[in-house]
């Protein structure tokens, strides 16, 4: 048996060779010529690069090294950081859904190069493109660990080629240096890189990572050594300037508006060191972004939409992730946009906004935003400054502790001052005798503290925030603590919140701040893996999980138990099964459908029910896959019977059809009424080419009464330069008679000073 231990070590030494573990070191040498996008490697730079190589999968499995390997390069000159691909492959036809900037990552055929120029592990870049040239970025925020460490709203400019041959296809990407902050005194990055081949569907990465993590992620990352200097950070000041105007009709008004608009602005980067910049926007349109995606929303909580303007974008993670899910003390949308009654986003004039963000230094980052928007009487609204401000400090490898300060203030806000027209958004709440008083500022100061384990498995976030305003100076603290641990089997988490009564974010998300009168929260989630040895099943498992929420005085208030059961398949389709017990005592007069002819459910009243759902994702490496969800069980005093989803067919990598659905038929006892309610919206995405697009999309929601319609072209003429044409009406269902519209035009061109 001794003698056996030794020959088992030497067959164990050339497969840990063929192992890249964290800390790879990939050199990087200063290319003497030049170097042409054409992919073909020819050039004396890339002959004498180091290679990486020996690229492992993540995905199905995580134990074998890649079917079909990869090898990337790297090298530079003055201007910019050069990285190539080689992707082995067959004459297998690609997996190209769209030619779309920013495309879905999950859905293409493509690879990665993800940089962190701070060293830091935390913090950084990434860069794709896929088998037929599109390109994708993105900024890289808490290690690549959470739901939104990857941005992809970030854009800038750089360069790729791709070339496609019969056993391989060859990328290559040249990024300037002055596209992003980087450091350049130090001796070493972080790096690593990735690719998704769709078709087989295999993920494999230069640094091998356990599957429970994503390949991006800076705990399973090399190091990219510079054995020639850095090229010297230089100032980097960008101006981005923008017209735009457009034709606006609304017939919900006697007698009918029309009006005209001509709107000039600008955003402009000044970087003030090689890690930190300094952003303007003076008169901002974000007349191009795209209407937000309605949805049935049958609970008593407020449905949080994306953000999707890229102002607000950059280093989001400083600002946005203060707080946790109970209790966010900062959310972006607060910001130039307002809902009004019939439950539609409409748009408040930003004036200007300034922000200062980056890292001072490999243990400190900075984030200061300001944010100025008009005055708008006709939606109640006075004159609103907004300021948020955080300061972060990391300590051991992946951890850190961050402050945050958020002011709102309303200007020209006076306490003798009628009521009639001021919108809620100003005010906490209605007080005791039924009268609502203007808030003229509103703060929240938050501390947040973030642990985590080098290799991921284990993590902890807490956070305890305090609000002030002139109406409440009591009961004004929130806060949290959770804890997680990952591996490849066991996935467990345990947590719990509390919000006190007179606790007020109003440039914050706080889901149950109007629902609840204060609230005590507990949670905790356990899910187990499984792996058989199956040619179909990749893994199976069970999963539980409790939801409580109690009021200030021990009552539950809300309860929810869940038991399920999930199967992922090798193809990439997968499938879960969810029974719950619910349980609710409502906290205030409720009608899930907001209707003046059913009965409403009543403060005080309690319910219990249960629910069984099945969730079914087909595989998405076929070109027609979709997404079907059915439900059924009580709901509230009745039944409810649940069927959603989403179903697509590419024609790639040209077009994209495809169609949302989501039925609701109630079933309430007496007058509280029966309901169908349907939310249906198809959408056509095209890509003529990889500069030229076309999104439209139409949505019926009988719950709001409404159908809308979105059509946009965008022509991106220069890197990172666009012109937009976007259309939209709101139509009334019962006779198509529309209620408004507009025809809007914005031209934007990015210069590099």
């Amino acid at each position: 048996m001794k003698c056996l231990l030794p020959l088992a070590m030497l067959l164990l030494i050339p497969i840990a060779r063929g192992q890249n573990l964290s800390g790879t070191k990939l050199k990087i040498k200063k290319s003497h010529g030049e170097i042409t996008l054409d992919g073909v490697l020819r050039e004396k730079a890339w002959e004498e690069a180091d290679v990486a190589k020996n690229w492992y999968q993540n995905f199905p499995v995580d134990s074998l090294p890649a079917p079909f390997q990869t090898e990337a390069r790297m090298t530079f000159n003055d201007e910019y950081v050069y990285v190539s691909f080689v992707c082995y492959d067959d004459d297998t036809p690609d997996v190209v859904s769209t030619l779309r900037r920013d495309f879905n990552y999950a859905l293409n055929d493509n690879v990665s190069f993800i940089v962190g120029p701070y060293n830091d592990r935390l913090n950084g870049y990434f860069f794709n493109v896929t088998a037929a040239g599109a390109k994708r970025d993105g900024t890289l925020s808490s290690g690549g660990v959470g739901e939104n460490a990857f941005n992809i709203y970030w854009d800038n400019k750089w360069y790729s080629k791709v070339v496609r041959y019969k056993d391989k296809w060859i990328a290559e990407l040249a990024i300037p240096f002055k596209s992003f902050k980087y450091k350049s005194d130090l001796k070493e990055w972080n790096v690593t890189f990735d690719r998704l081949d769709k078709k087989r569907n295999v993920k494999s990465a230069w640094v091998k990572t356990p599957r429970q993590f994503y390949t991006g992620t800076f705990a399973y990352a090399g190091q990219l050594v510079w054995e020639d200097p850095i090229p010297k950070a230089k100032s980097n000041i960008s101006f981005i300037p923008f017209v735009s105007g457009g034709g606006f009709q609304d017939k919900e008004v006697d007698p009918v508006t029309s009006s005209t608009r001509l709107q000039t602005g600008f955003d402009a980067r000044v970087g003030i060191t090689p890690s930190m910049n300094l952003d303007f926007t003076i008169n901002p349109d974000f007349s191009q972004i795209e209407v937000d995606e309605q949805v049935l929303n049958l609970s008593r909580f407020e449905f949080q939409f994306p953000e999707r303007r890229q102002f607000f974008l950059e280093n989001t993670d400083l600002f946005a992730n203060a707080g946790f899910e109970s209790a966010r003390p900062f959310f972006s949308r607060r910001i130039g946009i307002v809902q009004d009654t019939a439950g539609l986003s409409q748009i408040v004039p930003i004036l200007y906004g300034t922000r200062l963000s980056g890292t001072l230094d490999e243990k400190w980052r900075l984030g200061v935003m300001n944010m100025q928007t008009k005055k708008m009487l006709e939606l109640g609204l006075p004159a609103q400054n907004y300021t948020v401000a955080t300061v972060q400090r990391m300590f051991w490898e992946q951890s850190s502790i961050s402050m945050t300060f958020v002011n709102k203030q309303s200007l020209g806000v006076q306490e003798g001052d009628s009521l009639k027209y001021f919108h809620p958004s100003i005010f906490r709440k209605i007080n005791r005798e039924g009268i609502r008083k203007p808030n003229k500022y509103n703060r929240v100061v938050d501390v947040d503290l973030v642990l985590r384990s080098k290799d991921n498995k284990w993590y902890h976030s807490s956070f305890l925030a305090q609000s002030f305003d002139a109406q409440n100076r009591a009961k004004t603290m929130s806060g949290s603590a959770f804890f997680e641990y990952a591996d490849r089997n066991l996935k467990a988490n345990l947590g719990g919140f509390f919000v006190n009564e007179n606790f007020n974010a109003e440039v914050g998300f706080v889901p149950g701040s109007t629902v609840y009168p204060g609230q005590i929260g507990y949670y905790s989630e356990v899910g187990y893996k499984i792996y058989p040895n199956s040619t179909h099943v990749l893994s199976t498992g069970p999963q539980i999980g409790i939801n409580s929420i109690l009021l200030p005085d021990g009552t539950l208030a809300d309860r929810a138990y869940t038991v399920g059961y999930g199967l992922d398949f090798k193809n990439s389709s997968n499938l879960l099964i969810e029974y719950k017990d619910i349980y609710q005592r409502l906290t205030l007069d409720f009608s899930p459908v907001n209707t003046i002819d059913n009965r409403t459910f009543l403060k005080g009243e309690a319910y219990r029910w249960n629910t069984v759902s099945a969730t079914y994702q087909s595989n998405t490496t076929r070109k027609f896959n979709f997404l079907l969800n059915a439900t059924y069980g009580g709901f509230y005093n009745g039944t409810n019977l649940n069927l959603g989803g989403e179903i697509n067919m590419r024609f790639q990598p040209y077009a994209t059809i495809s169609m949302r659905f989501d039925h609701n038929n109630l079933k309430l006892p007496d007058d509280y009424g029966d309901e169908e309610l349907f939310l249906l919206g198809p959408k056509l995405d095209v890509t003529f080419t990889d500069k030229i697009f076309f999104t439209g999309f139409y949505q019926y929601n009988n719950l709001t009464d409404n159908m809308n319609l979105n059509a946009r072209v965008q022509w991106r003429y220069k890197p990172a330069s666009d012109f937009f044409i976007v259309y939209t009406e709101n139509y009334f269902p019962a006779n198509f008679a529309s209620k408004n519209r507009a025809l809007v035009f914005k031209f934007t061109y990015w210069l590099n000073i």
